[in-house]
Order: structure tokens, then C-alpha cells, then sequence
């Protein structure tokens, strides 16, 4: 999503790197690439003109000038104030009382239906009973829609085709929660192209009815600074508690992002970084800043991968690894794991200097040659998969002809996967030889 912003801060930020002297007019000219760069990311003026007199009121102190390192210290500065500028702190949901209410608003295409089913999958897996109310009763599809997302999702959904009062409809939603021991209800409400009377005085009816806890307004990353505009309309009419924002993954400028917080006064709390359900995420102001920055994000890194991957399946792939028993199953085992973190590109994007490994990098090839992979074992035998070396010049052309493949991109899995193997054989018997002589490898030197 920050590409583009992120490419222009980092080039700011080496011209930093190189100042061995800060003068108020380096630092002006600095500040000035910044602003440009905040600017043609469609963050609304006003916030990032306020951002750089932030910047330049700490930037131009006698604390910087006589630092060691002045333009390390800069690039601090503007990253503390960018975490401020997106929230401090990550601003979690309200499921106070029982059951707890939300209503997701905002225009039609931004993703409300959407984010109301990744919102309930998020809410189950932290042990909560979520339902989902079908409360646009405009738009058909929109109920169908929302159905299919229960049903994926194995949660409830509540709908009434024939109720076209939104009113009625959350009173027997009330009963039916209560009935079925559901504690947080997620009323899916009805959007319009733009903001107008009728569609905002029946929210204030439905928010009257059920008191709702949170008030999230559903926006899309890619309408910039106009998303800020329709935040304010409905924070006056409703008194929202927060954003979700949407489509991060897309190549929105950000806009919305950078300035809703500064504008609304309201924090962004969620934030929807891809199109499957499991791609939802609370929002983290420090963590965004970092990917802005180019810092990446490794602890947003490290809890994918603990949701995703079986700790103890890969421990006992390491163990096999480490005594050279490690299988083409196992291989496929792992890649079906790495599979789970997401789409490569998302992974390293969130590495420290990620996107500058993303430049000019064919990631789709990579993504295909894994699918080939997968697909080239999958077309073996159990046995074939344990033993390799069974793997003649007949079974070759039956696996090839089965994965869609060329007899040549089999035999060349295979032979990488030898390679594999034979490195995994010298490394267990060099940790044994290390062992006896009583002495340990470097660190790092292997897992563990």
C-alpha cells in the first residue's frame, strides 16, 4: 500500500544518513522531500503541514545538532512522530457487556460485508460467540453475501428477506442471541454511493435501538482524502468509535491512514490487509509506522507465524532434518506450512528492508515454482515420497504426466532435494564430531 511513500522516505532518509552536520537549512530541505512525498500520498494537507513543524521544531534542537549521529536522530524523530500521528497505541475493540453490539457503517464498496465476516472470524478465534445480523435491507445480495460468509465460517448469521425495518430486524436479532448464547452481535448495515439523510437517520435509529458498544466506519484505503471527509459526516451524526480500513493490500496511496486519526479525532482500530477472511488484523500505529518506514514488521512476522504454522510439526521436521531423515513428504509438509503465512511478497514486506528486496523481483515465479513443487509431489506414491531412490525413469514420467509437468523439472526437484539431503548428512555428522571432541559449532551455525 505504502510503496510509493515508503520508496521516497527512504531515499529522504539517506541523504539523512550522510549529513555529518545539521543546519536548519539541510534540515528545511529535508523536511521539505517529506512533506512532498506525505502530499502525493493524498494525506490531507493541513496534517502533514502540522507533521513537519512537529519534525522541524525537534529536528533543529541542540539535543540533534550536537548529537553524534544528527540525521539517525532526525529519522527518529519523524518515526515518533508518525506513530503519533497514526494513533500511539493500538486501540482494541469494547465487548463490554452482554451481548455486546457493533455496527459496521460506512458507503456501499467499501467492504462492510466483508470486513463483518473477517471481524467475526477474528472475534470466534479469541473464544467469543459471534453473530452476524443481515441489516441492509436494501440490497439483497448484500444478506446472500453475508449467509455464504457465515457458512465458510461456520458462525450464525441472522437474516429477515421479508423485513425491510431495521429496527424490527434488531429486535429479533436481540432475542435470537440471547436464545443461542451468542454474546457479540455485528450488524452489517446499509451503504449508499454517498452520504445522505434518509441513510444516516435510520443508523441513528438502529444505534438507539441496541446501544452498541463500537460504532466501526468501514472505509476503503484507496479513496484517500475523501475518506476523511465522509468519516467526519458520519462521526457527527453517530458518534463513531473507530475506522476499519480496508484494501491495504491494493496500491492506495494511504492517505486515509495517515490522516483519519489527526482529522476525526477517532482511532483506526482494524484494518484489512488482503481479500481471504484470515487477512485481518487490529491496527498497530508502531508497527505501520515501521512498514512506512521500511523498517518492516517483525512481530506482526512472528504472530503469523505462530497462528499458521504446527510448532510441533516443525520441530519434529527439524528433528529429522538434523538425523538426515528428512522425506520429500516432509518437504512438502513444510512448503504446505510457508503456504499458510500468505502470499510471499506479504512476508517479506514485512522484513527490515523488505521492499527494497521487493524491487524488480519476479515474486509470481517464485509463487508458481512452489505451486509446481507441491504439485510434482502430490503426483507420488507415499512410498515414492519416503524413498526417492525408488524413483526410476518410468515412475519419472508418470509423476511428470500427472503434475502437468516436464520430465525434466522432475528430475531437477529431485536432484536439488539430493543436494538438500547430502548438506542436512554433513552438518548432523559435523555437530557428532564436534560433540566428541567436546567442543560446540559457532552460533548460529545450526538450528537450535
Amino acid at each position: 500500500m505504502f510503496d510509493s511513500l515508503t520508496s521516497k522516505l527512504q531515499d529522504v532518509f539517506r541523504d539523512l544518513r550522510g549529513l555529518g552536520r545539521i543546519s536548519e537549512t539541510n534540515v528545511s530541505e529535508s523536511l521539505r522531500e517529506v512533506r512532498l512525498a506525505l502530499l502525493d500520498a493524498d494525506v490531507n494537507f493541513k496534517v502533514a503541514r502540522d507533521f513537519i513543524e512537529r519534525v522541524r521544531e525537534k529536528a533543529i534542537g541542540q539535543e540533534v545538532i550536537r548529537s553524534i549521529q544528527p540525521g539517525q536522530q532526525i529519522i527518529k524523530i519523524i518515526h515518533d512522530e508518525l506513530v503519533a500521528l497514526l494513533g500511539s497505541e493500538n486501540a482494541s475493540l469494547d465487548l463490554g457487556g452482554s451481548p455486546a453490539c457493533i455496527l459496521m457503517v460506512g458507503l456501499h464498496g467499501s467492504g462492510k460485508t466483508t470486513s463483518s465476516g473477517k471481524l467475526a472470524r477474528m472475534l470466534e478465534k479469541q473464544g467469543r460467540a459471534p453473530l452476524l445480523i443481515a441489516a441492509d435491507v436494501y440490497r439483497p445480495a448484500a444478506m446472500d453475501q453475508l449467509a455464504t460468509l457465515g457458512e465458510q465460517l461456520g458462525v450464525p448469521v441472522f437474516v429477515q428477506k421479508e423485513e425491510k425495518d431495521v429496527v424490527r430486524i434488531a429486535r429479533a436479532a436481540l432475542v435470537f442471541a440471547v436464545a443461542n448464547q451468542r454474546n457479540v452481535l455485528i450488524f452489517d448495515t446499509a451503504g449508499r454511493l454517498q452520504i445522505d439523510e434518509p441513510l444516516v437517520q435510520e443508523l441513528v435509529r438502529l444505534r438507539d435501538e441496541v446501544h452498541p458498544r463500537e460504532i466501526l466506519l468501514v472505509l476503503d484505503a484507496a479513496t484517500g482524502q475523501e475518506a476523511v471527509n465522509v468519516a467526519t459526516h458520519f462521526d457527527q451524526a453517530l458518534g463513531m468509535t473507530g475506522a476499519v480500513l480496508t484494501k491495504l493490500d491494493g496500491d492506495a496511496r494511504g492517505g486515509a491512514a495517515l490522516s483519519f486519526k489527526a482529522v476525526v479525532g477517532k482511532p483506526i482500530k482494524l484494518m484489512g490487509v488482503g481479500e481471504k477472511l484470515e487477512d485481518f488484523e487490529p491496527f498497530h500505529p508502531e508497527r505501520m509506522a515501521q512498514r512506512i518506514l521500511g523498517m518492516g514488521d517483525v512481530v506482526s512476522l512472528v504472530e503469523k507465524a505462530a497462528e499458521a504454522v504446527d510448532v510441533e510439526e516443525a520441530m519434529r521436521i527439524e528433528e529429522r532434518m538434523r538425523k538426515g531423515q528428512f522425506t520429500l513428504q516432509d518437504f512438502l509438509d513444510q512448503l504446505r506450512q510457508m503456504k499458510k503465512l500468505g502470499p510471499i511478497e506479504t512476508i517479506v514486506g514485512l522484513l527490515p528492508g523488505g521492499g527494497d528486496m521487493l524491487k524488480g523481483a519476479d515474486l509470481a515465479k517464485g509463487e508458481r515454482e512452489f505451486r509446481r513443487m507441491e504439485g510434482i509431489i502430490c503426483s507420488m506414491t507415499p512410498q515414492e515420497r519416503r524413498s526417492p531412490n525408488i524413483l526410476n525413469a518410468k515412475r519419472r514420467v508418470r509423476i511428470a504426466n500427472g503434475s502437468g509437468v516436464k520430465v525434466s523439472e522432475v528430475n531437477n526437484l529431485l536432484n536439488r532435494f539430493n543436494q538438500m539431503q547430502q548438506m542436512m548428512k554433513k552438518m548432523g555428522k559435523f555437530k557428532k564430531m564436534m560433540a566428541r571432541m567436546g567442543g560446540a559449532p559457532l552460533p548460529g551455525m545450526f538450528p537450535r
